[in-house]
């Protein structure tokens, strides 16, 4: 089964993720998240199978982030909200390959994933 890139075209941090898995060989389906958001509970599962929480998956730098009070907050309830109603604040690349997801910034981390 092919792994899944959470990607963001515009993100060179993404398009270094996806060269890497086309130079390694790697199968792999894109996602791009904000054409076809992701739900509450598909982010539920990433976060558990990266074994992260809902601020390691946060785009803080986001202006809305900041806008809706998440930057620095605690309450992962209400970041995995946010990002299910505005997927713009899912931090990317993300890898979900099988059991597994890895936010990959920086990019180098996918080689991690995969050794």
């Amino acid at each position: 089964m092919a792994a899944i890139l959470w990607f963001n075209p515009r993100c060179g941090t993404a398009r270094n993720v996806q060269a890497w898995l086309d130079e390694h060989g790697k199968p792999y389906e894109v996602r791009e998240y904000l054409k076809d958001p992701p739900s509450r509970a598909e982010i539920e599962d990433v976060l558990a199978k990266g074994k992260m929480q809902a601020s390691d998956l946060l785009r803080e730098k986001e202006p809305l982030a900041e806008e809706l009070g998440l930057r620095g907050s605690g309450d992962q309830d209400a970041i995995l909200a946010a990002m299910a109603d505005n997927p713009i604040l899912i931090n990317r690349p993300v890898i979900i390959d099988g059991d597994r997801a890895k936010l990959c910034r920086p990019s180098e981390t996918i080689a991690d994933f995969y050794a």
